[in-house]
């Protein structure tokens, strides 16, 4: 059966979910042969990059469901994967859902006491680790009934695998969680029909989009972008080679060179460790396509992106490839479930300042005052709302933030935004980090890492820290330089340039800075929250 032929059957399908993909296509006729996935580390005795064909990929996951369905696991069992390998935690997804368990897929760089404390509140009857994770878990109290071995998983008997669990749209099909950028991470539910609901309103019910035939995925495999990857891969019968690292852009690229993808999916902090690289000495001619989720990505990594790759294109003498690439921005958070937003940039685009787009069809969108709870006029910022049958049903284990984050019938993401007259939405900061200045003026950090971005073509990635001293506000701005910038360059005119005046107001230094010097989170993401108690305790102490 064709590749467009078993999208149509599964569109068709009302029970067809996040948690029975694999199920379903063996159900529609796919082609065992057909693309499963490929990992960049080995399984089970296959060699890391060679691909797992559908038929292969059914029964190292029954491989796996066998193995934990021995250790007594079954439906609604919670069962934590604190593993390195993409590999190891997608595969066990896979095997866990086969059973009805819930698989709840944890970062694999959170610190050791958080992801302790996490497993705990879970209050699930088992976990996976590997080698480097049960070390770091030495000593810990965990209150899990199983904890197994990665390594092991896949010894399983796939003949003894039992049929797979027949899920209900409401079923909860993996736990996954918040970035932890200002507190522990928060435990999200997703059910088997809100973590397909957009593959099945927008990405099936659409032509396979140009761009995504052979993809490469820099996502984390434990976020719920990862588990959309994956099965969006699968129902378009795309061919998928997930890594298991997103902060080394040297490691993408060389990937991307010796894969050859047309799409490349990720997140806004692998985008700024590819503006490290000098991409025009690299070959990355078949990639037309860069699709970015979770924080919107950044205009100068953008802009760095799209002068990479070729694509195609419809001219007078018919279809040509031609240099240059697409990148789809958006803005999405593992509540969201999907980007709610989209845009498209090419070289030649310019609607940047944090633009994210318009609305997809299935999200209702509105900017909130949350005092009143009336929608903000256009160019007004407003905190975010979202209504869409993607939505996570709520918070594991945690009613409290479940509820605390609606109003009118909204979820409100923490973010700030406004739209313009046009209709298109721009992204202004979370609303933990914007700063009030008083008199209705507001420093939005997010935005102004923005600017500076673009008023300092020699800074490679930028963090705005604000706090309160002695009843004022004052801001530091820290830079991260590309490698031939000159450090002692006094930079300070040009960031205050970019600023708006009432931020300008609050500068008080601007200072070229280490990585290491900056507190990054287990995505990736600057953690300002961090930032700004380390900047109180280090003025405290002088």
């Amino acid at each position: 059966m064709t590749g467009t032929n078993i999208r149509a059957r599964l569109a068709a399908d009302p029970g067809l979910g996040a948690g029975n993909v694999l199920h379903k296509l063996f159900e529609h006729g796919a082609d065992p042969d057909g693309p499963g996935v490929a990992f960049d580390v080995p399984v089970d005795g296959h060699p890391a990059g060679q691909e797992l064909t559908l038929g292969l990929l059914r029964e190292r996951v029954a491989a796996r469901a066998a193995w934990w369905h021995a250790q007594g696991v079954g439906p609604r069992d919670p069962v934590a994967i604190h593993v390195s390998s993409s590999a190891d935690c997608l595969l066990n997804f896979l095997a866990l859902t086969w059973l009805g368990a819930i698989p709840a897929l944890m970062n694999q760089h959170i610190p050791g006491d958080i992801a302790a404390e996490y497993i705990r509140r879970l209050r699930g009857v088992g976990l996976l680790t590997d080698r480097e994770h049960r070390d770091r878990l030495a000593g810990e109290e965990l209150g899990v009934r199983v904890h197994g071995d990665a390594a092991e998983a896949g010894t399983g008997d796939p003949a003894a695998a039992p049929a797979p669990y027949r899920h209900h749209a409401d079923d909860p099909i993996a736990i996954t969680h918040s970035s932890g950028t200002t507190r522990m991470p928060t435990a999200v539910v997703h059910s088997n029909a809100s973590l397909f609901a957009a593959t099945r309103l927008f990405r099936l019910a659409a032509p396979r989009a140009r761009g995504t035939a052979r993809i490469l995925s820099a996502l984390p495999a434990a976020h719920a972008a990862g588990i959309s990857a994956l099965n969006l891969a699968l129902c378009n019968r795309s061919e998928l080679l997930f890594l298991s690292t997103q902060s080394d852009g040297a490691a993408v690229v060389d990937a991307i060179e010796r894969w050859r993808p047309t799409g490349v999916l990720g997140f806004a902090a692998t985008w700024a460790e590819l503006a490290r690289e000098d991409l025009g000495k690299r070959d990355l001619d078949s990639v037309s396509l860069w699709f970015n989720t979770g924080d919107c990505a950044h205009e100068p990594h953008i802009r760095h992106l799209v002068a990479a790759g070729s694509r195609e294109t419809v001219t007078r003498e018919g279809v040509r490839r031609v240099p240059g690439s697409s990148f789809v921005d958006g803005l999405g958070s593992t509540e969201m479930g999907h980007s709610a937003f989209h845009i498209t940039h090419s070289a030649g685009t310019e609607r940047y300042g944090r633009c994210v787009g318009v609305p997809h069809g299935f999200a209702e969108v509105a900017l909130l005052d949350v005092g009143t709870g009336r929608e903000v006029e256009a160019g007004e910022v407003g905190h975010f709302g979202l209504k869409a049958p993607t939505l996570a049903p709520g918070y594991w284990n945690d009613s409290n933030a479940t509820y605390r984050n609606r109003l009118n019938g909204y979820y409100l993401t923490g973010d700030l935004m406004y739209r313009d007259a046009d209709g298109y939405y721009f992204h202004v900061d979370r609303a933990v980090d914007a700063v009030d200045l008083g008199g209705g003026e507001w420093l939005y950090t997010a935005m102004s890492e923005e600017r500076v971005l673009a008023n300092c073509p020699d800074v490679h990635d930028c963090t705005v820290v604000s706090l309160k001293v002695d009843g004022r506000v004052v801001t530091d701005v820290l830079l991260a330089l590309h490698a031939d910038a000159d450090p002692d360059t006094d930079r300070t005119p040009a960031v205050r340039a970019a600023l708006t005046d009432a931020a300008a107001a609050t500068l008080r230094r601007v200072v070229a800075v280490s990585e290491e010097e900056l507190i990054i989170g287990p995505t990736g993401k600057v953690r300002k929250f961090l930032m700004r108690q380390r900047h109180l305790a280090e003025m405290a102490a002088r």
